[in-house]
């Protein structure tokens, strides 16, 4: 099960995330969205989305960085394993509270009021359902993570998450006696991966580059605006 879990099911998740979002992207380009339910209800919304955001975009690629970046980079730059250790305890402490509050505002959000849930879907209320799941896991990470402060357990993670991605050979073995929580916050992890495609975080892929170049402003009228334009162009051919 261990092989499974930390060895295997990394790859089907990863795949399905590749792929399921080009296909999605393809087939499907006008569900690739956000689906924002700030017209229904703006109250509530800012402070925790801001909270949400900022807390869950420094906790990803701070784990983005803080596992994929080879050890030997962190040796030749002079940070110590220790040292790593506790800033990863201290910010990503700190980002994850903010994401948790503001994840959990969002969800009471989503959920109390009326209009925004027959709005929502189970994709919609599941996913940031597990977002807060695996945000707690990671706070609960900490205390453990405070009992090795030579960093040596974020090593170890550090060359699993390195071996998956350069297919070394029984990589799962390097987190069999890691502590339960840490292998349920991984798991949780690769599957919201797995689901990634078939939820609303496909918009986290999204950048408007070609906005940054459009050519001149738009111009946003009201309906009657632009009715009135329309029926003072009819006039003018009328005429």
């Amino acid at each position: 099960m261990n092989t499974f879990l930390f060895g295997i099911y990394p790859y089907i998740c990863l795949t399905v995330l590749a792929v399921g979002s080009i296909a999605r992207y393809e087939r499907d380009p006008f569900t690739w969205k956000s689906s924002s339910s700030q017209l229904l209800r703006r109250r509530q919304l800012v402070m925790g989305s801001v909270l949400f955001h900022v807390g869950v975009l420094i906790v990803f690629f701070g784990h983005l960085v803080g596992l994929l970046t080879p050890i030997w980079i962190f040796d030749a730059i002079g940070i110590s394993h220790g040292f790593k250790q506790i800033l990863a305890i201290v910010v990503g402490g700190i980002a994850g509270l903010f994401a948790l509050v503001g994840g959990g505002m969002l969800l009471h959000r989503r959920v109390s009021d009326p209009r925004i849930r027959r709005n929502s879907s189970v994709a919609d209320i599941g996913i940031l359902a597990l977002l807060l799941a695996q945000i707690l896991l990671g706070l609960a990470t900490i205390p453990l993570s405070a009992q090795h402060l030579d960093g040596g357990e974020m090593v170890r993670f550090m060359a699993w998450a390195q071996g998956i991605f350069t297919f070394r050979a029984h990589v799962a073995d390097l987190v069999i006696d890691a502590h339960w929580i840490f292998k349920l916050h991984l798991f949780l992890g690769l599957t919201i991966f797995l689901l990634f495609p078939f939820t609303r975080l496909v918009h986290m892929l999204s950048f408007p580059v070609r906005y940054l170049f459009r050519p001149g402003y738009q111009i946003v009228r009201s309906r009657r605006s632009a009715a009135g334009a329309r029926s003072g162009e009819r006039d003018r051919t009328a005429s």
